[in-house]
C-alpha cells in the first residue's frame, strides 16, 4: 500500500542581524563597496518582531491563514497592517532571534558557540517558558562568556560574531585552523541551519501528538553541506538533528539536489516506507543565512522592508498507510530527465507527463503546488510572480493538450494554482508549503488530490548546464486494503462442501 502523509511543520526564525551580517548580498556589498548607500540605509528597513510576526505570508507558512485566504487580500501585502497575530501557528511558530541564538548553542556539541552571560540567562529564562523545549534540551545549554572573552574571540581567533540589535552577543569559533570547510562562517552557516531544522522537528511532533521514539528515519534536503577538507559535504545533518530533536530510534542522511531535495526527498521517503524498510521517516529542512536580504538591494531602492528577514525551516512526516491520510501515489512520479531539456516549457511538460500513463487530464490535479515564493519579495525584485508564471505554463501545456480551451487560461491559474507565500530560502518555497494544508484540504473533503513539483537550478554548482526537477501526486486515501488470499472464503467453503458431498457420495456408495 502506498505511504501516507500523517503530519507537517513549518517554522521561521526571525534573524534581523544575520541579514547585515551573514546574508551573501550585504556581505559582498561591504567587501566590494563598504561605504555604499545600501549598506548606511539598510538597517532603516528591518522590521521589528511584532511586524514579522504580523505579515500576512508569515502567517500562512505557519498554518493561521490559509492559502485561499490570503488571496483575499491586495497585494502588496507589506503595506498591511495586521495586528494581534500570534507567534504560534497550527503547523509551527515564528521564533525570535535571541531564542534562535541559543538554540545554536544547543545544537552545538563541539563547544563553538559562545554566549554573553548576561544575555544568556535573560534568553533561557524565556525558553523555559517554551512549551517545545523540557529539562533534557535547556540543559544542552552551556555557561555564558564575558564580553571581553568574546570579543577577544572575534579580533583575534577568527571566530564570526553573533549579534542581537546590533550588539555583540556571542560568537561562533572556528572547528579548524586551517581547513576552511570547518570555518566559523561555515561553521555558523551550518549550526543555523541545524537549528531551524531541529525547530521544525520539534513542532512537528508537538502539533501532531506523535512520540518521537516512533521516528526511524530522518532526511535532510536543506541546501547547506557539512564535512572536512577530506569530503567536503560528506553530511550527516539528518541523524544531527534527529540527535537534538530526542528521536533516539531514528538514524537519517541527507539528500541534496538544490530546490528540488525536497521533493526528492519525498519519493524516497515514500518508497522506503512503503518497502516496508522504515515505518515512519521525516523528511525536513533547515534555513539558508546565505539567502537573507537576497533581493535587499531592490527593496531598499523601492522604499520597501527587508522582507528577507527570516531562516525558513519545514518537517513531514511520511508513514505507513492507516487508512485514513492522504497517500503519495508512486505510480505518478514525474522526472526531468538528462534529455529532457531545459527549457521551461520542457520542464513542466516532463513533470507533468505522469498523468498520461493513468489517461489523466491536467485539469484532473485539484491543485499544484509549485514554488511557492512570496510574490512581495520577487514582483519588486524584477523576477515577477513565480508561482502563476509557472500556473500560466501549466495552465497553456492544458491547451495543447486539449484539456481546456485558450480562453479558460486565467481560470485554470485561479482554480488549480495558489498564492505564493513562502520566503525565498531556496528549497523552502519549492512545492512543500503546501503539503500541510494540502492533507488539511483532502482530509476535509475540499480537495481530491494535487501534484507536489519541485525544480532545482543544477547549473549552479558548476557541475553541468542541466535544470532538475521532479513531482509527485498526494490522493485522498482509498482505505485500507486487506491482502487478498488466492482463494477467497467462499471458494474454501465451497470447495469444503464439495468435498464433503463427494466423500459422503463415496460411503454410500460402499
Amino acid at each position: 500500500m502506498n505511504s501516507v502523509i500523517r503530519g507537517a511543520s513549518y517554522i521561521l526564525a526571525y534573524t534581523p542581524d544575520m541579514v547585515l551580517h551573514n546574508g551573501t548580498t550585504q556581505t559582498t556589498e561591504r567587501t566590494v563597496n563598504p561605504n555604499s548607500e545600501y549598506l548606511k540605509e539598510i538597517k532603516g528597513h528591518l522590521r521589528n518582531f511584532d511586524e514579522v510576526v504580523n505579515y500576512l505570508p508569515n502567517q500562512t507558512y505557519i498554518g493561521n491563514i490559509t492559502p485561499d485566504e490570503l488571496a483575499e487580500h491586495q497585494q502588496p501585502w507589506s503595506s498591511i497592517k495586521l495586528e494581534g497575530a500570534s507567534r504560534f501557528g497550527k503547523y509551527g511558530e515564528i521564533m525570535p532571534q535571541d531564542e534562535f541564538i541559543l538554540l545554536m548553542q544547543m545544537c552545538d556539541v563541539f563547544d563553538l558557540v559562545k554566549i554573553e552571560s548576561n544575555f544568556l540567562n535573560e534568553t533561557k529564562a524565556k525558553l523555559e517558558k517554551h512549551p517545545l523545549f523540557d529539562e533534557s534540551l535547556i540543559s544542552r545549554i552551556k555557561q555564558g562568556e564575558t564580553a571581553e572573552t568574546i570579543k577577544k574571540f572575534v579580533d583575534e581567533e577568527h571566530a564570526e560574531p553573533l549579534y542581537n540589535n546590533d550588539v555583540l552577543i556571542g560568537c561562533v569559533k572556528r572547528a579548524h585552523d586551517i581547513d576552511v570547510n570547518l570555518s566559523a562562517h561555515v561553521m555558523l552557516e551550518n549550526l543555523a541551519s541545524k537549528a531551524s531544522n531541529v525547530l521544525a522537528l520539534l513542532n512537528l511532533v508537538y502539533k501532531n501528538n506523535i512520540k518521537k521514539e516512533e521516528i526511524d528515519y530522518v532526511i535532510d534536503c536543506c541546501e547547506e553541506a557539512c564535512g572536512d577538507m577530506n569530503q567536503r559535504g560528506g553530511g550527516n545533518f539528518a541523524k544531527a538533528c534527529a540527535e537534538v530533536a530526542g528521536f533516539v530510534s531514528a538514524t537519517g542522511s541527507d539528500v541534496r539536489g538544490f530546490c528540488a531535495g525536497p521533493a526528492h526527498a519525498m519519493i524516497e521517503a515514500a518508497s522506503l516506507v512503503k518497502a516496508g524498510v522504515y515505518k515512519n521517516v521525516v523528511v525536513s529542512a533547515g534555513g539558508c543565512t546565505a539567502k537573507l536580504g537576497m533581493n535587499g538591494k531592490d527593496h531598499v531602492k523601492k522604499g520597501l522592508p527587508i522582507l528577507e528577514d527570516a531562516l525558513g525551516g519545514f518537517a513531514i512526516l511520511v508513514s505507513e498507510n492507516d487508512g485514513i491520510n492522504p497517500e503519495i501515489d508512486l505510480d505518478l512520479v514525474g522526472r526531468h530527465t538528462v534529455g529532457t531539456g531545459s527549457s521551461p516549457q520542457a520542464v513542466i511538460t516532463s513533470l507533468v507527463s505522469p498523468l498520461d500513463k493513468v489517461g489523466m487530464k491536467i485539469t484532473d490535479v485539484d491543485k499544484y503546488s509549485v514554488e511557492m515564493q512570496n510574490p512581495d519579495i520577487t514582483k519588486s525584485a524584477g523576477a515577477g510572480d513565480v508561482p502563476l508564471a509557472n500556473y500560466k505554463m501549466i495552465g497553456a501545456l492544458a491547451v495543447k493538450r486539449g484539456d481546456i480551451e485558450k480562453k479558460e487560461l486565467m481560470n485554470f491559474t485561479k482554480k488549480h494554482g495558489m498564492t505564493g507565500w513562502a520566503p525565498t530560502q531556496g528549497h523552502i518555497p519549492s512545492g512543500v508549503p503546501y503539503i500541510g494544508f494540502c492533507r488539511q484540504d483532502i482530509l476535509d473533503g475540499k480537495i481530491k488530490n494535487a501534484m507536489i513539483i519541485g525544480k532545482g537550478s543544477l547549473f549552479l554548482g558548476r557541475m553541468t548546464n542541466l535544470f532538475d526537477g521532479v513531482s509527485f501526486i498526494i490522493e485522498a486515501n482509498k482505505g485500507k486494503q486487506e491482502s487478498q488470499s488466492a482463494v477467497s472464503e467462499e471458494k474454501v467453503k465451497e470447495l469444503i462442501a464439495q468435498a464433503l458431498k463427494g466423500f459422503a457420495s463415496n460411503l454410500l456408495a460402499e
